[in-house]
């Protein structure tokens, strides 16, 4: 009797145990989760320059190229709409992503990143990032999981620091809808 007493309170104590161990290891992985999305946040305030500086760019070289149209197209959102009527337009807007090494799902990949977490972020300098980050490309590689994103975000990089996108093999490529933040009704 006093044996099997004994390990039932053993027991006891072993699923007393086990279950502070359950709850240890549920808070370890939330706080690892919380920790992913926050190192995906981050990535979004240190990059979100490089998208700012890569529309902005395209936007410039646009008028550079189109001399004539400056006044009529004041933002990036007035070239898209303007090249779906106006074939000079987007033969224009075609050769300047050419000209940087980009596609239209790239500068899709980086609006759609812009306007889902644009408002996350401060645009810091080119110094001041640099101060930051020592090495963005090993940052974004890391901790952007989403490949469309993580490819656009690349390529934006190189526009700015190098002048150019190099165009990489075809990649597995992630819906632009995983770019958005979910909305709960």
């Amino acid at each position: 009797d006093n044996k099997l007493q004994a390990l039932e309170i053993q027991f006891k104590e072993l699923d007393v145990t086990k279950d502070n161990l359950i709850q240890q290891f549920e808070q370890h992985s939330k706080t690892l989760a919380s920790q992913a999305a926050q190192d995906e946040i981050w990535t979004a305030v240190l990059t979100l320059g490089y998208v700012i500086e890569v529309l902005i760019c395209l936007h410039t070289r646009v008028l550079q190229k189109l001399p004539d149209l400056v006044r009529s197209l004041p933002t990036l959102a007035s070239v898209f709409r303007r090249k779906v009527k106006n074939k000079h337009v987007r033969i224009v807007w075609e050769s300047v992503m050419e000209e940087y090494g980009l596609q239209e799902r790239d500068v899709t990949a980086l609006c759609t990143f812009f306007i889902a977490h644009g408002n996350k972020a401060e645009h810091y300098a080119a110094n001041i990032r640099q101060t930051y980050i020592k090495d963005v490309t090993f940052m974004i590689t890391n901790m952007v999981k989403n490949q469309a994103l993580q490819d656009a975000l690349l390529r934006a990089v190189q526009v700015i620091e190098k002048g150019k996108a190099v165009r990489t093999p075809e990649n597995q490529r992630a819906s632009l809808k995983e770019l958005m933040p979910s909305t709960k009704d």
